[in-house]
């Protein structure tokens, strides 16, 4: 039997991406010398900073595939994908522009209103608007479509009521989508009755409750709306569209290399110690490196895909739930090797510092269980 493909092979090396990817790696090297940031790692979700974002688009690498009838540089899919990789490898602060770039402006593309398309897209590209997700609630876990915030039709807009769970840089944002029930729940369609808002986060009724994690870290938040007014011209898409929308902005996120570059510093980091001989050879670390370069291209080929525009949902969720899985292992590789006493006290130190502390992947949006349900989805298997 031939297992069936996901989606295409990734193409051939292309000498254009190689000279953008050695342009990218150059200024951040320039960025890192010249004491800009400070590489770490998970920093698509912790490196909050503006400036640095603002000046990554005054190079045209924010907001890639915005075209430029409204503001952004036109460019594909697989430059962004080059661009973002570099910027996860060498651990650049990305969070303030990261899901703006990475969700919103797609879905404002794919849904939006013409008049939205030209309020946010040219923020977007310029770096000057931080977005969130308002998707999962409190005792609901990924099941989406038993979301409970309300969405109440008044005259000329939306009255919304609900929490919002786990809402990334919510403290930071500026908008943000919120999957809402606009109609009851249909017992025979639990999917139905559900849409998407844009809500600006400076609006009335909204209260922003900080989640601290175990480090001490705040990313997290929870966020209440109480009576919130959403003007019908900030309703996303279709109304009762929201679930096939969101699916649809979930394949955007599922297809990012974030998920695992999160810890490359690390693996970076051992790889060039190995290489100098001040750290053992490690056939972990080489099994380590092998499945990095194997989620290199199926990544790559996930971008392809949306390039040519076709379906990449079953792709992405393998690549998300095997990305997820590997950032993990890795964190976990190095403490083992620091406790066999395998490692030098400098990289010791390096692994366990502030810099390269345990990034926050123990409770990434979605569960593995989601994520093998679509892709068993998408090869028939249920």
């Amino acid at each position: 039997m031939t297992p069936a493909r996901l989606v295409r092979r990734a193409g051939a090396p292309d000498p254009d991406l190689a000279a953008l990817r050695a342009e990218v790696r150059g200024f951040l090297r320039r960025q890192i010398d010249a004491g800009a940031f400070r590489p770490g790692i998970d920093t698509w979700l912790r490196g909050w900073d503006p400036e640095f974002s603002r000046a990554l688009a005054e190079r045209g690498w924010v907001g890639m595939t915005i075209p430029v009838e409204y503001g952004g540089p036109g460019r594909t899919f697989v430059e962004r994908f080059v661009v973002t990789e570099e910027l996860l490898a060498a651990g650049a602060p990305v969070a303030a522009h990261w899901i703006a770039d990475r969700q919103a402006a797609p879905s404002l593309l794919r849904y939006g209103t013409e008049e939205q398309k030209r309020w946010f897209l040219p923020e977007i590209a310029r770096g000057e608007i931080c977005w969130a997700i308002g998707m999962s609630e409190p005792e609901t876990g990924s099941d989406l479509a038993s979301v409970r915030t309300s969405a109440e039709q008044v005259e000329d807009g939306w009255i919304l009521n609900g929490t919002k769970l786990w809402t990334s840089g919510a403290q930071h944002a500026d908008a943000f989508f919120v999957l809402a029930r606009s109609s009851p729940l249909d017992p025979g369609d639990r999917h139905g009755g559900l849409s998407q808002f844009i809500v600006l986060m400076n609006s009335p009724g909204i209260r922003i409750r900080p989640i601290i994690s175990m480090s001490g870290e705040h990313h997290f938040n929870e966020v209440l709306l109480d009576e919130v007014f959403v003007p019908e011209e900030l309703v996303l898409g279709t109304v009762g569209d929201g679930w096939a929308q969101v699916a649809s902005e979930l394949g955007f996120e599922r297809s990012g290399p974030e998920r695992f570059l999160s810890t490359f510093g690390l693996l970076a980091a051992a790889a060039e110690r190995v290489d100098d001989g001040t750290l053992p050879a490690d056939g972990r670390i080489g099994a380590a490196a092998g499945r990095a370069f194997a989620l290199h291209h199926m990544s790559r080929a996930v971008s392809e895909a949306l390039e040519r525009g076709e379906d990449a949902e079953v792709a992405a969720a393998v690549v998300k739930v095997l990305g997820t899985r590997a950032e993990g292992d890795i964190v976990d590789l190095f403490d083992e090797m620091c406790d066999e006493g395998a490692v030098d006290v400098e990289f010791a130190e390096l692994i366990r510092s502030g810099v390269m502390q345990r990034p926050g992947f123990t409770l990434r949006g979605g569960t593995t269980e989601i994520l093998r349900g679509v892709v068993a989805r998408g090869l028939g298997l249920r």
